[in-house]
């Protein structure tokens, strides 16, 4: 898992943001754990020969098993 966090700052359009922060909390999630959960998966969809750390890609494999 990863031990580190860093923060990142992106501009978006505020109904957009309130639109997506409701549908994150009527599923009683944070945006915080729906953007990590995009990000995580768009690496592994994006990520061609880089070497991904296991903890990235057996994530994905449970995620996709329970699919």
């Amino acid at each position: 898992m990863e031990n580190r966090t860093a923060r990142m700052t992106i501009l978006i359009d505020p109904i957009k943001k309130q639109i997506f922060e409701d549908i994150c909390a009527q599923q009683d999630l944070t945006s915080s754990q729906v953007i990590r959960k995009l990000m995580r998966q768009y690496i592994i969809d994006n990520a061609g020969a880089r070497e991904l750390p296991e903890w990235l890609t057996g994530a994905a494999k449970a995620a996709s098993k329970s699919q």
